[in-house]
């Protein structure tokens, strides 16, 4: 049975990266009095939860309520519960919270074919609107931590050099 959830509220939602640029591995991270959920994520779906975050909450009242600094620092990330694989948000005008719900990714057979019997994790959240304004700013700086871009042709640029196509 997979590993299964659900926090109505919850002290820390945050996001980081282990490990040089380059060669990092992003994490999400749910914390509730003592008890931490972690799963082990791309840099992409920390960008892209940030993006449908920040689009999600523009529609909502300014928080008033922000985690302070140390609460969105990444806590030990060696039991990680699964590797994510979707990623669901909502609104629950009742609660005034965000609603964030994280799947794990199924692995697939030979054949690319989802394994039938297999039980995925879920992770489902509520969160604040100011959890989420604080979630964004953690992701995004985390993101942005990264091998900086080539400005020809958008690759990242090792520490020892980059092979520019654009530049042949």
């Amino acid at each position: 049975m997979g590993v299964y959830f659900d926090f109505d509220d919850v002290d820390a939602f945050t996001a980081g990266a282990v490990g040089v640029p380059g060669q990092r591995t992003f994490f999400i991270q749910v914390r509730r009095m003592g008890e931490r959920v972690t799963l082990k994520c791309e840099k992409q779906h920390t960008a892209a939860l940030a993006d449908f975050l920040r689009q999600l909450i523009t529609q909502q009242p300014p928080p008033i309520d922000r985690p302070l600094g140390v609460a969105m620092e990444l806590a030990d990330v060696s039991d990680v519960a699964f590797d994510l694989g979707g990623i669901s948000l909502g609104y629950d005008r009742d609660l005034g919270r965000v609603i964030v719900q994280f799947d794990e990714i199924v692995p697939v057979d030979e054949e690319g074919e989802e394994l039938p019997d297999f039980d995925a994790g879920k992770v489902r959240v509520a969160i604040t609107v100011g959890q989420a304004v604080a979630f964004i700013e953690v992701a995004e700086a985390a993101v942005a931590a990264g091998r900086p871009s080539c400005l020809f042709c958008g690759r990242p640029i090792d520490p020892n050099g980059h092979m520019c196509p654009r530049m042949n």
